[in-house]
């Protein structure tokens, strides 16, 4: 599913959708468990992807790619979209292609590098509300464990809860590896999130995964970040909703 037919998904209630996961929450307090994807979900990876971009203009004496910015990866996790966007010709992106590719993939899942990602829009006072609530919050990424530093000290920048934080009560669920499949590896988390309590809600942008968790926990609501995706030609199950960030204007006060 295309990017903007997943925008157009966004109903006018969705905050009220929100607000109700709280509600459910602090109703069953350390029993709830919420889990969030982060990149693409509570993470702008854009900053992460500008920055690798201008370094790689740097080290080869590219101008226009030295002054990439977030703004020039508008479109989604195209590289060639983003080199275009910095001003480069058709010719010039597909002959720098698979060397800045190789660039990118040496740094992009490091922590030296994932602590330059900011945090959507509301989603550090959500969290804040959602712990407030006392259930448990579990990160559930596709990043791997060599990431798990620069993760735990973005959250803390972005004024996320972080692990081991609120009691023992907030988990980060990561990939032993960068090797495993991303898919695979969430569908095998969801046992462990259902040993943990009960699922009242799960957050990610991929389709895919949102359509594991709808399959998994039929009873929680599932919630899509409408930012971008893998561009995986997916449609959502039917109940998914969709949203555009976590800003609540009375979040601290429901909290």
């Amino acid at each position: 599913m295309a990017f903007e037919d997943l925008k157009q998904r966004v109903r006018p209630d969705w905050r009220d959708t929100l607000r109700g996961i709280l509600e459910k929450a602090r109703s069953l307090g350390p029993q709830a468990v919420l889990a969030f994807d982060l990149d693409s979900t509570l993470f702008d990876n854009r900053p992460r992807q500008a920055r690798i971009l201008r370094e790689y203009g740097d080290a080869r004496s590219l101008g226009l790619l030295s002054a990439c910015e977030p703004h020039h990866w508008e479109t989604g996790w195209d590289m060639r979209a983003a080199m275009r966007a910095c001003g480069l010709g058709d010719a010039d992106v597909e002959r720098l292609f698979s060397d800045a590719r190789a660039f990118w993939q040496e740094r992009f899942f490091t922590s030296a590098y994932c602590v330059s990602d900011e945090a959507i829009e509301g989603a550090g006072a959500f969290l804040q509300a959602v712990a407030a609530t006392g259930a448990q919050v579990v990160y559930l990424t596709g990043r791997h464990e060599g990431m798990r530093e620069g993760t735990v000290a973005c959250l803390a920048r972005c004024g996320m809860v972080t692990p081991p934080g609120e009691g023992g009560r907030v988990h980060l669920v990561m990939k032993p590896t960068l090797a495993e499949d991303d898919d695979a590896f969430k569908r095998e988390a969801h046992a462990r999130l259902g040993r943990m309590g009960t699922v009242v809600a799960a957050f990610d942008n991929e389709p895919t995964h949102a359509n594991d968790y709808r399959h998994r926990f039929p009873e929680a609501t599932v919630i899509h970040l409408a930012t971008d995706h893998s561009g995986r030609a997916v449609e959502l199950r039917d109940g998914i909703v969709s949203v555009p960030h976590f800003a609540l204007e009375d979040v601290t006060h429901r909290a």
